[in-house]
């Protein structure tokens, strides 16, 4: 169902991302898109790219991070995205993915949702993640 996504599926990945960013109402920046996925693809230094079916029909990227909190190594779920919802294809290369993770040592997977996505928050909860009091902030560098 996943698979390490590499340098020569970039196009897809492009292709995909944009849909995502169409449906979720963000801007698609396509050069910025894949100057971001190519460190990724080139090797699991900073994260890892997976792709969803076959032929693809969704991915997710997972980028890693460290944390005293965490105990260690851990990981950001930066972006999931399938195309066909409510089929269970998501849920089923999710738990890929975790399963996965776990064999690399990380400790604990964060995301972040938007707070008017309902859906996606109990696709998380099923999927054993909680909402916790921490307030994500950011600055633009």
């Amino acid at each position: 169902m996943i698979r390490r996504a590499r340098l020569d599926d970039l196009d897809i990945l492009a292709t995909l991302s944009a849909e995502f960013n169409e449906i979720d109402g963000h801007n698609h920046d396509d050069l910025r898109v894949r100057a971001a996925l190519t460190p990724l693809l080139q090797d699991d230094a900073l994260g890892v790219v997976y792709l969803i079916g076959g032929p693809p029909s969704g991915y997710a990227v997972v980028t890693w991070g460290y944390s005293i909190e965490s105990g260690g190594r851990d990981a950001l779920l930066d972006e999931i995205y399938v195309r066909s919802r409510g089929e269970g294809i998501g849920g089923e290369a999710f738990e890929e993915i975790l399963d996965d993770l776990r064999t690399r040592g990380i400790s604990r997977m964060f995301l972040e949702t938007e707070r008017p996505n309902d859906t996606v928050r109990r696709f998380y909860a099923r999927h054993g993640f909680m909402e916790d009091d921490s307030i994500w902030m950011s600055r633009q560098l």
